[in-house]
């Protein structure tokens, strides 16, 4: 099995791996979609972060990977052992790619064939949706995906379950996962919907300083030489990392969120003329995973101003009077915004 570059030694990307960390400690926040340059770590960060948290408690012979502390009645698995005690497994978190030429069945499940034609059963084979329950959702170049799974990804996300009725069979699973895309903007639009179930939303860029450049590349180098020892290198920072978002889990419900943070959130939210409240959520949500990572006691107006451009940037409404990036336009209301509550 191949091993997995260690987290803490990506070098720079600062935002994309504090969206991914934020997204690990509240999942609630939503995914996180990362546009730009191709080769800045994208799919790296991802599973270096999946490497280094712990493993997750599943049920027995589950094929969805549900939590036997909380077994769904959507489980088809689950239901077959609702009179017996569950026993338990351990399994790493998934990380499951969604390739763009994948089909409905492949990514939904469908009728297993083989079973049907050798045993005359009809049984659901999982797909990818399923596998990734509780884990990473990834796809490359979503702005590329086809609108059919454009649509069953809209409807998952929202509800959590995937339901599957094809072929003869009715059936419900559990869904819940980290959605995390990429792609270069330059090659197509994602749509409006699926932009909008996206938490956090940032920009990359291939490193224009040479010093760094350098390390990425001795860094990476190093790993492939002797990944053993690299990973051994990188072990104990990757280590705290891990028990930082671990205590940033179980202290998340402590943090306190004022009246005047959900003031400052709506205003800038208003001010962008940002349609509906995901954003306000988001920006809550993404503060306060934000000041239980830092170990903070409560969100400040700092917090949530630092985690609001990752929060809204991909919700303007586009403005033909206007030739700026989204990304100036919320750095232009969060300035107002600082200065109003400074």
């Amino acid at each position: 099995m191949p091993q997995t570059y260690p987290f803490s030694a990506i070098v720079g990307q600062y935002e994309m791996k504090r969206a991914l960390l934020l997204a690990a400690i509240d999942p609630a926040i939503g995914g996180v979609l990362v546009l730009g340059d191709r080769g800045t770590g994208k799919s790296t960060a991802v599973r270096a972060l999946a490497a280094l948290l712990p493993a997750i408690r599943t049920v027995l012979g589950c094929r969805f990977n549900c939590d036997p502390a909380a077994p769904t009645v959507d489980c088809p698995d689950c239901q077959r052992n609702s009179n017996a005690r569950l026993k338990i497994d351990k399994r790493p978190i998934p990380v499951i790619d969604l390739p763009l030429g994948a089909s409905e069945d492949r990514v939904a499940g469908a009728l297993d064939i083989e079973a049907a034609l050798t045993q005359g059963k009809k049984t659901f084979q999982p797909g990818l949706l399923a596998a990734a329950h509780r884990g990473f959702l990834y796809v490359d170049e979503v702005n590329l995906l086809e609108d059919h799974l454009v649509d069953l990804l809209l409807d998952v996300a929202a509800s959590g379950v995937n339901l599957v009725e094809r072929d003869g069979l009715s059936l419900r699973h559990p869904a819940r996962f980290v959605l995390v895309g990429s792609g270069n903007p330059e090659e197509g639009e994602l749509r409006p919907q699926l932009l909008d179930r996206f938490g956090l939303s940032l920009d990359v860029t291939s490193p224009t300083d040479i010093a760094e450049r350098i390390e990425v590349v001795k860094r990476r180098d190093a790993f492939e030489r002797d990944p053993a020892q690299f990973l051994d290198s990188w072990a104990r920072k990757d280590a705290a990392l891990a028990k930082r978002i671990l205590k940033a889990r179980a202290e998340l419900n402590e943090i306190a969120v004022g009246d005047e943070i959900l003031e400052i959130a709506a205003g800038l939210a208003i001010k962008l003329g940002i349609d509906g409240s995901r954003g306000e959520l988001t920006m809550m949500r993404a503060a306060r995973a934000l000041a239980a990572y830092e170990q903070r006691e409560r969100v400040t107006p700092e917090l949530l101003l630092a985690v609001a451009p990752s929060c809204l940037r991909h919700r303007l409404r586009r403005d033909p009077m206007d030739e700026s990036g989204s990304s100036i336009r919320v750095e232009r209301a969060i300035a107002a915004i600082s200065v109003a509550v400074a």
